[in-house]
């Protein structure tokens, strides 16, 4: 019997100062926007969204001080504009009654975002650098870009956990084994404190399409420990027929993954063993 997966409750402001060089290495963002305010000047003035405010400044001068960008600092931009725009776009609709120009200043400031991002998307559209390639796919589920990214990969030319993570989501799709060789590389590339708990789920739903519910209990397991999400147990038991007895060899196992993945030689460990072999599990 099929048993279900368990449920787990404007870029022409940038092109002016691309090309300008800068010697600032402070990197407090009041002596950034001060001594290089043609950064900050189409930005809000007061202190709300000051963590997207301040990433998207301290980026910016980044790329200042460098002679051309690359794919993947233009990549970061993009990604940076959309946070700082988004934030700003809920924090426009906060009137503020003792102080409107606060609120007006804002609304300008969005709206200058927007703008600064599209003309961002449109300026790097056909760049067929991998992370703005990724960019697109992500997106706007562009193909063509898809087809760099997957090309890049197929070349043995991409680390980066966040692009092989999609991959991964893609293969899931159209290779669960090629899916499972890339979780299996993130495990063994990617430092702890990197690590993306959602890539367990991502081996669960994998050995969920193959029936193999041992897996799919041990790796929801492994990621309720190393998370705040919450699991019905009673759920997550009826993966095993009610097994009390795998469920604890399960749950040691688990436990044992959490500290593999601790290591700084997961590629050597049992687990990473016993991840090339999934027929191994024990009762």
């Amino acid at each position: 019997m099929k048993r279900n997966l368990v449920i787990i409750t404007s870029f022409s402001f940038i092109s002016a100062f691309l090309g300008l060089l800068g010697c600032e290495n402070d990197r407090n963002i009041d002596v950034i926007c001060k001594n290089n305010p043609e950064l900050c000047a189409d930005l809000h003035k007061d202190s709300w969204c000051r963590f997207e405010k301040g990433d998207l400044v301290r980026h910016r001068l980044v790329l200042k001080k460098a002679a051309t960008p690359s794919g993947q600092q233009l990549f970061q931009q993009l990604i940076y504009l959309e946070n700082y725009s988004n934030c700003i776009e809920l924090a426009a609709g906060v009137q503020h009654i003792l102080n409107p120009q606060r609120t007006q200043d804002r609304e300008r400031a969005f709206a200058v975002s927007t703008q600064t991002l599209s003309e961002l998307r449109e300026y790097t559209k056909n760049n067929t650098d991998v992370y703005l390639a990724y960019y697109r796919w992500l997106r706007f589920n562009d193909k063509p870009s898809q087809d760099i990214v997957i090309a890049a990969y197929e070349k043995n030319s991409i680390s980066d956990p966040q692009i092989l993570n999609q991959l991964a989501a893609y293969y899931v799709r159209v290779s669960p084994s090629e899916a499972k060789r890339i979780y299996r590389d993130l495990f063994a590339q990617t430092s702890f404190d990197k690590f993306n708990s959602d890539w367990l789920l991502g081996l669960a739903s994998i050995f969920q399409q193959q029936q193999n519910f041992e897996y799919v209990y041990l790796f929801t397991k492994a990621n309720t420990l190393l998370t705040d999400n919450q699991v019905d147990e009673k759920q997550l038991l009826g993966l095993i027929g009610g097994n009390q007895v795998l469920a604890q060899a399960l749950d040691r196992q688990a436990q044992a993954l959490i500290l593999d993945l601790k290591s700084d030689n997961f590629a050597n460990t049992a687990s990473a063993t016993l991840l090339n072999n999934p027929e191994n599990t024990q009762e």
